[in-house]
């Protein structure tokens, strides 16, 4: 089995316009890296219609619905920076994008290790101003 966690999940200084495209490129990291089938990513979209994927602290955790899961080959979390912000909302700004594809129930305990992680504003802040990939991957220690 493959980590959850890779510097290949991890995208610094992303720009994105939208939610739907930080959504999709949040997607597309995961697809990439071979923990989901691209179908996923409409469900991620179909999820964050259903109710939003925004946490507070400047987060989003972008997912896919209960039926995605047969989309899923194993599971895998995508971090990307988004240093200028997106918005997710009125007056929900996003600058850490955690993607998470979960296998069986296994998305439950990786979504606990981020809310711990994520709880803390100054630890997504340094995240979001991380300057390497290794800088990140220290944050999420517990993750995989």
């Amino acid at each position: 089995m493959s980590s959850v966690l890779t510097k290949e999940n991890i995208l610094l200084n992303a720009e994105v316009e939208s939610k739907e495209n930080a959504i999709r490129l949040t997607g597309n990291l995961l697809v990439e890296n071979g923990y989901v089938e691209p179908q996923y990513i409409e469900k991620m979209l179909e999820r964050e219609q259903l109710t939003s994927t925004y946490m507070g602290n400047f987060v989003a955790i972008p997912h896919g619905t209960e039926d995605a899961k047969k989309a899923v080959k194993e599971s895998g979390i995508a971090i990307i920076q988004v240093p200028g912000g997106v918005e997710f909302g009125p007056g929900n700004e996003v600058k850490l994008l955690i993607g998470i594809a979960g296998k069986g129930d296994e998305h439950l305990e990786i979504l606990s290790q981020i809310a711990i992680v994520c709880s803390e504003e100054e630890n997504v802040l340094g995240i979001v101003n991380a300057g390497s990939k290794e800088e990140i991957l220290a944050y999420f220690e517990g993750v995989n």
